[in-house]
């Protein structure tokens, strides 16, 4: 029977964490600002969708994908909110950031609600943490494709801002392409290190990163 317990143990805390579903909006340790490299969205999802912010001459590089509450361990999502829906205006209105009114309503379903803020709120919060930091100007130069190691988009972003660490910032991949970059901001979206589930960044050395539309 110890032996039982022991390996139930074990294995409980070897298996990841699963994301929380429903929970109470409003309690959550701090805030992944996700910010996906628009070329490779559009050649992986948005072509398919003839998605408009992937036209030729669109010139979108690192758009707004979220602002995620996150725990230590694991994020919740689809949480219960005592505010109101977002709004058609409001989800609207963050196309310039977001892409389209369709990803900030999703968004706000999956990840605003957790927030406890009201739908006008978080998405003024989504945009003041999207506005506030610097965009790599090198990323959006290139003008051609380059494989490159996935580290050096990290190293571009450190560069263009000296108040974030390595260790709250995160690159992921798709597919052998760059997609998003992850930063990890207090609830007051000051810098800090991201939770052991969110740290761990893409390894691959030839990572491709396709120009601006």
């Amino acid at each position: 029977m110890r032996l039982t317990v022991l390996l139930g143990f074990l294995l409980a805390t070897l298996t990841p964490p699963a994301a929380a579903e429903g929970e109470a909006a409003g309690a959550f340790d701090y805030y992944v600002l996700s910010l996906s490299w628009s070329p490779t969205w559009c050649a992986l999802e948005g072509d398919d969708r003839q998605a408009p912010e992937c036209a030729a001459g669109a010139a979108r590089g690192f758009s707004l994908h979220g602002l995620w509450p996150q725990y230590e361990t694991g994020w919740p999502s689809y949480c219960r909110s005592p505010h109101r829906e977002a709004t058609r205006g409001q989800t609207a209105a963050m196309a310039d950031v977001m892409g389209s009114a369709g990803l900030a309503w999703h968004q706000w379903k999956k990840h605003g609600r957790c927030s406890g803020l009201t739908a006008e709120d978080y998405f003024r919060l989504a945009r003041l943490a999207y506005e506030r930091v610097q965009r790599p100007a090198i990323l959006r130069e290139l003008g051609r494709a380059v494989t490159l190691p996935a580290h050096v988009v990290e190293a571009a972003w450190l560069e263009a801002n000296p108040a974030l660490e390595a260790d709250g910032i995160t690159v992921t991949c798709r597919a052998g392409r760059i997609q998003e970059v992850r930063l990890c901001l207090t609830r007051d979206l000051a810098p800090r290190r991201c939770g052991a589930d969110v740290v761990r960044d893409c390894t691959l050395d030839a990572a491709l990163l396709a120009p601006l539309r």
